[in-house]
């Protein structure tokens, strides 16, 4: 009996995650999620926007073992619809054990340069960026270009949240901004 069954086992999945770019316009999502649903996947999570008139987002998906292959072989015929994506598979979670939560929030008028300076005092405290959002907007009183930026990042147990906070706080007082450390 010759059997064409795949050596995937069905009950077990492959977590991947997708990066989207597109010109903005409508059914890009739905575009993506039919693609997934036609291999039987599962949206885990994801975030999405539109900069500049273009759609950018990522997202964690999960396919079956036996999917895989045909499902990125289904995203890559997207990109005859103007939609690149990006498909790593993802090794599951590789997070340290002893870590702690802290949000940063940042204010201060907009110049080149801010997001390099506070990631490079992160990174010097093995911070890892978990989220960030940024936005500059028009300052009410002045009109000036304001930066807003919001963070949630992860501090290795061993990091000393104290001595994180001083060299953010010397940093925010070069740069005249205002940077508040919660955790």
């Amino acid at each position: 009996m010759l059997c064409l069954c795949s050596s995937a086992n069905p009950f077990m999945s492959t977590s991947i995650v997708l990066t989207v770019v597109s010109e903005d316009r409508p059914g890009i999502v739905e575009a993506l999620s039919e693609t997934l649903a036609q291999y039987q996947g599962n949206w885990s999570e994801s975030s999405m926007m539109s900069l500049a008139g273009q759609f950018a987002g990522i997202l964690l998906v999960s396919v079956p073992d036996n999917q895989v292959e045909p499902f990125l072989a289904g995203l890559d015929a997207l990109q005859s619809r103007g939609i690149r994506i990006v498909a790593q598979r993802s090794a599951g979670d590789s997070v340290p054990e002893l870590r702690r939560e802290v949000s940063l929030d940042l204010v201060g008028q907009d110049r080149a340069g801010i997001v390099h300076d506070i990631t490079e005092v992160l990174s010097r405290h093995r911070a890892s960026v978990q989220e960030l959002e940024t936005t500059v907007e028009s300052a009410s009183m002045s009109g000036e270009s304001l930066f807003r930026a919001s963070a949630r990042i992860f501090i290795p147990g061993d990091v000393r949240l104290e001595h994180l906070q001083d060299e953010l706080e010397k940093l925010a007082n070069e740069l005249m901004v205002d940077i508040s450390l919660e955790g």
